[in-house]
């Protein structure tokens, strides 16, 4: 797929994923949710060595914004737009390819995410914000509510307490306040904002992506399992953990006190 809303590169095992209509502050239209989907499918996909085309996936906005969620812009289509079956053909792929993909995601906040936006970033691993970024629940703004996975997202990551409160009352939430709650990993001094995104996506893709791959998986279903099934998956899991080069890799770095070489297998 040719890409016009996005630009989408892969250097040294980083795929950086960067929305790209900053004269609408990245607003979401059908052409960049698919775009987005073919790009985090396509890092999903094997390379010729049966290994992810990527180790880890950042997901950052170009301009000042990172993404100001749907694109009402255009007030005859938006009247007349199909919201549930534009949620569920256009935004529920692009969500689950974040979702479900292989390998560690990270959204780099770099500015105003809102709406749609604000959910997109929450749907990455991993959330790093600049200090002078902002999430908003914009949706009962105009008589919505929060979606793109907001509902899902927002009361795992603050509470519910907060959670709701954020989309009732549809304030903005700086990027401090979201660290604080809990609701992203951490925010960051504006000008030390870049550098530390890419030093924690070079990290994460010189790791080791099959253990990553079941932290996941082992996270996200700690929330519908009980104890023992928890320990169980633990169990299993880990089991295929140990069976893998980089823990014997890792193991043996250890021993001779030296940096492992994770190889992502």
């Amino acid at each position: 797929m040719q890409y016009d809303t996005i630009t989408f590169d892969i250097t040294e095992g980083v795929a950086v994923i960067t929305l790209n209509r900053p004269d609408v502050m990245n607003a979401l239209n059908t052409q960049m949710r698919a775009e987005i989907t073919d790009a985090m499918r396509s890092v999903a996909g094997a390379s010729p060595t049966g290994e992810p085309k990527a180790r880890v996936v950042v997901l950052t906005g170009g301009g000042r914004a990172f993404c100001s969620g749907q694109d009402l812009g255009d007030r005859a289509n938006a009247a007349n737009l199909d919201l549930e079956r534009t949620l569920r053909d256009e935004y529920v792929p692009m969500l689950r390819s974040i979702y479900e993909c292989p390998v560690p995601t990270i959204s780099a906040v770099n500015g105003a995410a809102a709406g749609a936006g604000a959910n997109l970033a929450l749907a990455a691993d991993v959330v790093i914000a600049t200090e002078s970024a902002f999430f908003l629940q914009a949706f009962t703004r105009i008589g919505l509510i929060p979606d793109a996975g907001g509902t899902w997202y927002l009361p795992r990551q603050m509470g519910l307490a907060k959670a709701m409160g954020a989309a009732l009352f549809a304030e903005k939430i700086t990027a401090r306040q979201a660290d604080d709650w809990g609701m992203i990993w951490e925010a960051v001094a504006d000008d030390a904002f870049d550098a530390t995104w890419r030093a924690r996506a070079a990290h994460l893709a010189k790791g080791p992506t099959a253990a990553y791959a079941r932290v996941k998986a082992a996270l996200k279903a700690s929330f519908d399992n009980d104890l023992e099934e928890q320990l169980a998956l633990e169990a299993k899991l880990q089991g295929e953990c140990g069976k893998t080069r980089d823990f014997k890799e890792g193991v043996v770095a250890f021993l001779d006190k030296r940096p492992a070489q994770y190889e992502g297998r």
